[in-house]
């Protein structure tokens, strides 16, 4: 199992290739509370826990460096890719096509494990939730924009 330092100076690295700031990274061992991220480690696990006002409200675990990782950067490259869309945004159009794109393009630079299972994932999601052009610009239109 690596150290938590270990893990830090590893996540700051991958950080620096995406541009994250440490507001998108967890912190070490300690919570900071406010629905922000932290690592755990004991000797069987790696933990990544958010806590809200004092409660848990996610914790994934996993023996494996490489997974913690990518959980880690899939909510690092959610937030960096939600704020490029609304940069970038375009008019009526579903808001996910940008978002999703960066964020598959921040994680295969990372790795190309975690793009191809970043892709999954978000696919399994339009399965669910289709991308809705349509809608945005019916919502656009009734709002007066």
């Amino acid at each position: 199992m690596y150290q938590l330092s270990e893990i830090r100076a590893k996540v700051e690295e991958l950080g620096k290739l995406i541009g994250a700031n440490q507001h998108q990274l967890p912190t070490y061992g300690k919570s900071r509370d406010f629905g922000y991220s932290h690592v755990e480690v004991d000797e069987f696990s790696y933990h990544l826990v958010t806590v809200e006002r004092g409660q848990e409200l996610e914790r994934r675990s996993t023996s494996e460096l490489d997974e913690l990782l990518y959980y880690i950067f899939l909510d690092a490259t959610s937030d960096i890719a939600g704020n490029f869309e609304l940069k970038n945004r375009i008019e009526d159009q579903d808001s996910r096509r940008i978002a999703f794109s960066k964020q598959i393009e921040l994680m295969h630079s990372l790795n190309s494990d975690f793009g191809k299972k970043v892709e999954s994932y978000l696919s399994k999601i339009l399965e669910k939730y289709p991308y809705d052009d349509e809608l945005i610009k019916k919502l656009n239109q009734s709002l007066g924009a």
